[in-house]
């Protein structure tokens, strides 16, 4: 009997300022670890028959954080997406970058439309950055978009709003796993994670290792999913 494996897992990726903190160095040298743990863990999950591959990159509620720390992540993520896009196309990897990107900067903007575009044809796999991303502002957007194209209240439905939501082509998470310790879900695809199995484990996100991913799949694994039946 084959294994379940789960067809689309989403990351919180907790944990990369307190791996800086513990090693007396600032903040974005966390996140530039994270990075590397990205990279692992995306050639992991497709080499376990993963398909898709959602991290919660940097939230909505992340604008309140020290302004150093917010542009050193900005500029990481238009550095990161550049250096790595050949990598993806080379790998068949489709890039998605989910989130109010209009109100990121137009230099960022514009990376993040040429690796989409470039990664377009991947087939191989799809991993979804959730950048300046909220589950709640997500949901207002779907709302926004059904009151813009003029559905009326008795044809509003669950696939009326699923439709609208940010990546409306991906199916929703199977498995859900947080690094860091946290129990929460951080506003992380509310809508989407309704029945995802949730996995969380104390090890911080730059430390995060292939067997630990393998361990979230043997817990999953081994469970039975009732979607609520």
């Amino acid at each position: 009997m084959s294994v379940p494996v789960p067809r689309h897992i989403a990351i919180v990726m907790d944990g990369n300022r307190r791996w800086a903190r513990e090693r007396h160095l600032p903040a974005i040298a966390g996140h530039k670890a994270g990075v590397e743990t990205i990279r692992r863990t995306l050639r992991a999950a497709r080499e376990r028959g993963v398909e898709y591959l959602t991290l919660y990159s940097f939230s909505t509620e992340n604008w309140s954080r020290d302004p150093e720390e917010v542009r050193g992540l900005m500029g990481l993520l238009e550095e990161t997406i550049r250096r790595e896009t050949d990598t993806l196309v080379k790998d068949e990897v489709k890039l998605e970058v989910i989130g109010r990107l209009h109100e990121l900067a137009p230099g960022l903007q514009k990376a993040i439309a040429g690796a989409v575009r470039a990664t377009s044809g991947g087939t191989r796999g799809v991993m979804t950055l959730a950048f300046n991303y909220g589950g709640r502002a997500e949901i207002v957007d779907a709302v926004r978009a059904l009151v813009k194209d003029g559905v009326a209240p008795d044809q509003v439905d669950e696939a009326a709003i699923a439709g609208r939501l940010y990546a409306p082509q991906h199916p929703d998470p199977d498995l859900l796993i947080r690094t860091g310790g946290e129990l929460r879900v951080s506003n992380f695809l509310l809508w989407e994670v309704a029945y995802a199995e949730m996995w969380a484990t104390p090890v911080l996100w730059p430390d995060f290792e292939v067997k630990d991913l393998e361990d979230a799949l043997r817990s999953y694994a081994e469970r039975e999913r009732r979607f609520g039946r």
